[in-house]
């Protein structure tokens, strides 16, 4: 996840990529998520620590977090 780790995150929750030049509005959910991923965690271990936190199905987060990380590749920041 080469691209990820080139965020810049903002306290606004905006995250720049200065390779690419674009910007995106975050919400705290995906910024947690976007957090996760640039310590290196899988997909799996992100659906097990967001279970534990909010008490949420994995069922659900997996199709959560799936769609997210989906639509990270569709911008071309993760591989």
């Amino acid at each position: 996840m080469q691209t990820i780790s080139e965020l810049i995150i903002d306290n606004n929750n905006v995250a720049f990529n200065p390779m690419m030049g674009n910007s995106y509005k975050l919400n705290d959910s995906a910024k947690y998520i976007l957090d996760l991923l640039k310590e290196g965690k899988s997909k799996d271990e992100i659906i097990d620590k967001l279970s534990k936190e909010y008490e949420v199905d994995k069922k659900e987060l997996f199709i959560d977090v799936s769609d997210f990380i989906s639509k990270l590749k569709i911008y071309g920041l993760v591989q």
